[in-house]
This record gives C-alpha cells, structure tokens and sequence, in this order.
C-alpha cells in the first residue's frame, strides 16, 4: 500500500512539473511577441517624437525668419545684431562640397576593394582584409577629425599652398576614408549573392576573369551596390565631427574645396555649445537647419530603397 502511495505521488509530481512547464512555455511565448511589439511601438513613436519636436521648433523659427529668406538668401550671419542672415544655401553648398568629396574618394575606393574581396580574395585573405574593414568603421569620427586637422590638412598644404587651415578638401577626403568600409562591405555582400552558377556560365563561354566581373556580376548586384554609395552618401551628409574640427566654421557659399566652410551639422554643433541662449531665433535656427539635413537624409534613403527595389535581381 505504501509502494502504491509513494508510486502515485512521484507520478503526480512529475505530471505537476510537466504541467508547470508547459504553463511557463505558454507564458513565454505569448511574452515574447508582446515584449517585441511593445519595442516596435516604442521605437515608432520615438520617431514621431523626433519629428514632431523638429516640426514644432522650426514652424516656431519660421514664425521669426521668411521661409522665402530661408531658402533664397545666399548669407548665413545668424549672430549679427543689427541684421541677421539666415540663408541655408551658404550652409548647404559646405555639406554638399565636402559630400561630394568624399564618394570622390569612397566611390572608387570601396568598390574596388568590394570587388577583391567577392571575386578575387581567396578565403584567407577575406577573413583578414575584412575584420580590418570593420575596425576602420569602428573608429570614433572625433578621432578621424583631429586625424584631417592634424595630419592630412598639413599634408595637402604642402601640395596645395594656397589652401587654407580650416578648408573642405581635408575633411571630405577623411569623411571618404571613413564611409570606405560601408560601401565595401555592402557592395561585396551584393555581390556575393550572385550566384555561382552564373559566373561559372560565362566562364564557360570564355569569358576572363575580368569581363565576369564587370560585364556579368556588377550588373546583376547592381542594385545593392547602388544602394550602398545612396547610404554613403546619407552618411556623408549626416556627419559631424569630422567638418567640424577640420571644415572651420564660416558658412561660405563657394565650390572651392581649398576655402574654408561650415556644414549643417558643424553649424548645430557651434550653436549647441552654448553660444545661443535659449527661446532665441539663432536657438531655433538649430531646430531648422535640422529639419533640412532630416529631410536631406530622408529623402536619400527613400531612394536606396527605390533603387533596391527597381533593380533588384531575384535569383
């Protein structure tokens, strides 16, 4: 009688731990779904909350400034007592000359490494070259900054005479070094989800080496390779440190990359450390100036992903 008892407690026992174990299951996977949708929720509305910030701040500047000033004027003197110029051109010619600078530098650069990489590296050369890729992304921009300030501005004016301390040149060519390892790493992922069986085809009808990579692989990954120089790009446009410390901080509309300039990021940097006083025009100026490198960015990644979508090749 006692074996029995014993044999049916020891039975409801496991049968209880099996049924607390398939509660605890059940619990965690119904859990797990909410805790994601609540992430997903929260992400979105802090987006919103960024967007509706930037769009409160900036309709309270244009309140201050004309929107038609704003766009047209070619002077940006916000700290001027008696007359204030608020011209964004001024601001976004320096962002757009040292952006330009760099995917000259970035473009051939990272493609060509992308194309080692996926097409001629053998196995043990990729997993060397592209952990050191990484580490270069990795590297803080500040460092970067003092890197084209110190080294690479006194380099070129050994070459350049004329340029000056604080110019675009230096930092758009740092601001390509930088973006090198996004566009490498993107475009050699790009192409290396082209399959084999399409190189080895026009390998077969004798093709080198070269043409399959030019004429066959580089078509077929276009699309991600596109979308990797459109991200670049977004990067350049977003970037701070660099043309900060090396860009100067006068706003001058010029395509000379030897004159100094200021980007917008560099002009909210200049203005968030303090040299506006809060509820001013000049503090809501930040707000503005933001909300055109958010729609600059934005409008930029609405086009790598038209790009990827219009020619993406599905294998």
């Amino acid at each position: 009688m006692d074996g029995n008892t014993e044999k049916i407690s020891i039975s409801s026992l496991i049968e209880k731990g099996k049924v607390k174990r398939r509660f605890q299951r059940r619990l965690i996977e119904k859990s797990i779904p909410v805790l994601l949708f609540m992430m997903a929720i929260l992400s979105i509305f802090t987006t919103i909350g960024i967007v509706a910030t930037l769009l409160v701040e900036t309709f309270t500047f244009f309140q201050r400034v004309e929107f038609l000033h704003f766009l047209t004027s070619k002077e940006w003197f916000p700290f001027f007592e008696s007359d204030p110029q608020y011209g964004i051109i001024s601001l976004i010619s320096g962002t757009m000359l040292v952006t330009v600078i760099a995917m000259a530098v970035a473009i051939p650069i990272g493609l060509a490494a992308a194309i080692y990489l996926s097409e001629y590296a053998s196995e043990r050369v990729r997993k060397i070259v592209k952990p050191v890729l990484e580490v270069l992304a990795g590297i803080p921009t500040i460092v970067y900054g003092f890197f084209a300030l110190t080294f690479v501005t006194p380099v070129l004016q050994k070459i350049i005479p004329d340029l000056n301390f604080f110019n675009a040149l230096s930092p758009g060519i740092v601001v390509g070094i930088m973006i090198v390892p996004m566009i490498a790493s993107l475009s050699e992922e790009a192409m290396g989800a082209v399959p084999n069986s399409i190189r080895e085809g026009a390998l077969a009808q004798g093709s080198t080496k070269l043409e399959v990579t030019i004429k066959v692989v580089l078509p077929a990954a276009l699309s991600g390779i596109v979308a990797s120089f459109v991200l670049a790009i977004s990067r350049a446009i977003g970037e701070t440190m660099i043309v900060t410390i090396a860009g100067g901080s006068r706003p001058n509309l010029t395509l000379d990359p030897t004159e100094t300039i200021q980007t917008m990021t560099a002009y909210i940097v200049q203005v968030s450390l303090g040299d506006a006083t809060y509820g001013s025009t000049i503090y809501y100026s930040i707000y503005a100036v933001g909300m055109t490198l958010f729609l600059f960015t934005f409008i930029m990644n609405l086009f790598a992903q038209w790009i990827s979508k219009r020619f993406r090749e599905v294998y």
